[in-house]
């Protein structure tokens, strides 16, 4: 343990700081991240950042919300961006626009960074394995018992299309 002389307050203002940012919502940590940003005049980690706050303003504005956000459903928010934001790309290679896609690429890279780490294929295919064995499924009849328990335990570090096909490839 390391001992620093200094005044209370600094002390005090410093731990506190140190403290707030290992609670910070998912919210919260985009809105400092936008004045780091603006700080740093990154444009495009602004825009992709500005365009993640103004979706998490939406959610908690819209009606049930309570002005509330929690961090799952704002992980929720951020998955569905991603996977928009890798389709346009996509039709802007099919469509001959590299400038465009490079653009729309970076924002995802950025909208990433938010995301919990993703679970590769054979990772998947494990926690599928698990699922199964819990539910007792044995044929393609009980796959939506198995989608319906796996979509939820992997919510966010699995995409839908993944655990699908890992489901099918298990129980035929």
């Amino acid at each position: 343990i390391f001992f620093f002389k200094c005044e209370p307050e600094v002390m005090s203002t410093t731990f506190a700081k140190i403290r707030k940012e290992h609670n910070m919502s998912l919210f919260e940590k985009v809105s400092s991240d936008i004045i780091a940003a603006m700080k740093a005049r990154d444009k495009v980690r602004l825009d992709a950042l500005r365009n993640i706050k103004k979706n998490f303003i939406e959610a908690k504005t819209a009606p049930g919300a309570n002005d509330q956000l929690s961090d799952e459903a704002a992980l929720k928010i951020l998955a569905k961006m991603a996977k928009q934001g890798k389709d346009t790309a996509a039709l802007y290679r099919e469509q001959n626009r590299p400038d465009l896609a490079g653009e729309e690429e970076a924002q995802v890279a950025v909208v990433e960074e938010y995301l919990p780490k993703q679970l590769s294929d054979e990772e998947i295919e494990a926690e599928v394995k698990s699922v199964i064995a819990e539910t007792g499924a044995s044929s393609m009849r009980e796959m939506g018992k198995v989608m319906g328990v796996a979509t939820k335990r992997l919510a966010g570090r699995a995409e839908g299309a993944k655990i699908s096909a890992a489901v099918k490839k298990l129980l035929a």
